[in-house]
C-alpha cells in the first residue's frame, strides 16, 4: 500500500492541486507571501538535488548533514507557500491531506529501500553515528536530478494564481 501510494504521488498531485487551484482565493498580497515562502522551499530543494546522487550512495553532505529529507522539507515550504498564496482554508486541507499521506508513503518506502540496499549504511545515518561526508555542490548534479521540473511547477502554480486573483 505504501509503496502504491509513494509511487502515485506525482499524478496524485495533478488531481490534489486541480482541487486546490479550484478552491483558492489569491490576493496580490497572499500571492507575495505565499510566493517568498514557496522560494525559500525551492532554494532547499536546489541546495539538496545539488548533493545527491539518488540509488548510488546514502548522501550526507550539505543540507543531509542537517536532516535526513531536505527534497521533502523544501516541498513542504512550498506547500505552505502555496496555501498561504491560495489564501484557503479549504486548499489547507487539501494540501495538508495529500502531503501527509505522500510524504509518509515516500519517506517510508525510501528508508525501506536505503536500508536494504547499502546495509547498516543508512541505519547509521538515520543514527547520527555515520562519518560526515564533505562533496561539493554542483548544477550539474541538479539537473540530473531534475529538479527544472519542480521550479517550472513553482512558476506554473504561482501563474496559475496570479490568474485566479486577476478574474
Amino acid at each position: 500500500m505504501l509503496k502504491a501510494l509513494a509511487r502515485l504521488r506525482v499524478p496524485l498531485g495533478f488531481l490534489f492541486a486541480a482541487l486546490a487551484f479550484y478552491l483558492a482565493a489569491p490576493t496580490p498580497t497572499s500571492l507575495l507571501v505565499g510566493f517568498g515562502i514557496s522560494l525559500v522551499g525551492e532554494l532547499v530543494r536546489i541546495w539538496a538535488a545539488g548533493h545527491i546522487d539518488k540509488g548510488r550512495e546514502v548522501t550526507r553532505s550539505g543540507p543531509y548533514r542537517l536532516v535526513r529529507h531536505p527534497l521533502y522539507l523544501g516541498s513542504s515550504v512550498m506547500a505552505v507557500g502555496f496555501v498561504i498564496a491560495s489564501r484557503s482554508v479549504a486548499v489547507a486541507a487539501v494540501v495538508f491531506v495529500y502531503m501527509v499521506f505522500t510524504l509518509v508513503a515516500a519517506i517510508r518506502t525510501e528508508e525501506a529501500t536505503l536500508d536494504a540496499r547499502f546495509k547498516g549504511e543508512y541505519s547509521a545515518y538515520r543514527a547520527g553515528v555515520a562519518a560526515p561526508v564533505t562533496k561539493a555542490f554542483t548544477l550539474e548534479r541538479v539537473r540530473a536530478n531534475r529538479e527544472y521540473r519542480a521550479v517550472i511547477g513553482l512558476a506554473a502554480g504561482m501563474a496559475i494564481l496570479y490568474l485566479k486573483s486577476r478574474f
